[in-house]
């Protein structure tokens, strides 16, 4: 099928106009540049009427902590940072009637390569991200936040600062929001580009001053979190989604997906296509539209592969992607993961040896070192693949890279073990004739080293 048809089936359904810009559905970068980041703008948009909502500040009814969580539960929203976990069901896993101090967090250390939609959230739409944890907050009786900010994006972060500014003046922030009992405080704090800090214990970890190393769980942060006290952790984008739901109803959300994958997603395109960069869709749309969006391939070069989750995903051949939608259980089924939304085009030039070079080095410079199979297994990984592409591989690497991957999975505290073992069986999976090239050759199958 066409994209020319495809989005005509889209069309048909009532969703084509999201492509055009025209506001039918959730957008969190719609319309936005640099000049409209601010609370006046934000609040044009229809900016924390979610928030005056649930606390009856505008003469209604109001929403119970009960009626909110349902309401997040019903629009099917998932965890946009990597997991995909129900958000409305981790929420409800926070304690409310503990007695003590709770926490809320929200993950805004994007250091999966690929990924850039959380940095564009926070500079061009900061206010929703704040409307949403304080909506989360009411949503689970807590009054302390904190939103981590990947360290490498410092202007970001400052841009973060600005709006708590704008929030805490006009009210939105503090004690006795908007004359209710409800009482919030919200900080921004950065660190320093560790990868291993956007798993959610390492960040923790990190949050208390100490070095961003992964707990064991259990506990888990829902009973064991900051400070050892009932936490709960949510992407930015996920925060982000919360106030459109609260404005206009789960079902509302959820219609803009699909079954189990509710709403818009923001897809991060890079790699060999004309126009990378940032694209909001609807959950479910085929990935020739998105690909469609992103300007299509370069000139003349036909696609091959495509990392459709951020780095640590396996890649999928082009024959697959072709038939696939962006969705969690689409891509889950066929052998990969949505995971952060980064979206890695390949074309026909790219070496799939080279790719995996770079990445097998990327996640053994970044393994923390906590966990033995990581701390040596991430390494002996890139060593092997390096030895393939630079002309010394023997035929017995393929079994170990194999055979020391599959040994990495499912044995370390977090899933950076994971995350590093993934590429390279799938890699083997779909392309081992390229690295059988390599041995046998010493050369690149594609003709050129790129």
């Amino acid at each position: 099928m066409s994209v020319e048809q495809l989005l005509a089936g889209f069309a048909a359904t009532g969703t084509e106009s999201a492509f055009h810009g025209r506001h039918i559905q959730p957008q969190i970068l719609a319309d936005l540049d640099g000049s409209n980041w601010g609370l006046a703008a934000y609040e044009a948009r229809g900016g924390y009427q979610a928030l005056r909502k649930i606390l009856a500040a505008d003469g209604g009814e109001g929403l119970t902590q009960d009626q909110v969580i349902a309401t997040v539960k019903e629009s099917g929203l998932r965890g946009r940072g990597g997991a995909g976990f129900p958000t409305g069901l981790k929420w409800s896993f926070m304690p409310r009637q503990f007695p003590g101090q709770k926490y809320l967090v929200c993950n805004s250390d994007e250091g999966e390569p690929g990924t850039c939609k959380d940095r564009d959230i926070m500079q061009f739409n900061p206010h929703a991200v704040i409307e949403g944890m304080a909506i989360a907050a009411y949503a689970m009786g807590i009054s302390v936040g904190y939103n981590y900010i990947h360290g490498e994006i410092f202007q970001t972060y400052e841009r973060f600062e600005a709006a708590l500014e704008e929030a805490r003046a006009a009210g939105y922030l503090g004690s006795k929001i908007l004359g209710s009992p409800f009482n919030f405080q919200l900080h921004a704090t950065h660190g320093f580009g560790a990868y291993i800090c956007g798993e959610e214990t390492a960040l923790l970890e990190s949050l208390e001053g100490k070095k961003g190393q992964p707990r064991f769980k259990p506990p888990f942060p829902a009973s064991f979190g900051l400070y050892g006290k009932p936490t709960t952790i949510n992407n930015t984008e996920t925060f982000a989604a919360v106030p459109w739901i609260i404005r206009n109803g789960g079902a509302a959300y959820l219609a803009c997906g699909k079954p189990n994958n509710g709403g818009t997603k923001i897809f991060s395109v890079s790699g060999d296509v004309q126009r990378p960069g940032n694209f909001e869709v609807p959950m479910g749309t085929p990935f020739p539209v998105l690909l469609e969006l992103a300007g299509g391939m370069r000139p003349g070069r036909t696609l091959k592969a495509v990392i459709p989750g951020g780095s640590s995903a396996p890649v999928l051949p082009a024959p697959m992607m072709m038939d696939i939608t962006m969705d969690y259980d689409a891509i889950a089924k066929a052998g990969s993961m949505l995971g952060s939304g980064a979206v890695i085009v390949m074309d026909d030039t790219r070496c799939m040896v080279k790719s995996l070079q770079r990445l097998s080095y990327f996640y053994s410079h970044e393994s923390c070192g906590q966990c033995t199979p990581c701390r040596e297994g991430t390494g002996w990984l890139w060593r092997m693949v390096d030895r393939i592409e630079n002309g010394h591989g023997r035929e017995s690497d393929l079994e170990l890279l194999d055979s020391v991957a599959g040994n990495i999975m499912g044995r370390t505290i977090c899933a950076l073990g994971d995350a590093a073992a993934m590429p390279v069986r799938g890699m083997l999976k779909h392309f081992r004739h390229e690295f059988e090239h390599h041995i046998a050759h010493k050369t690149c199958v594609v003709g050129a080293y790129v």
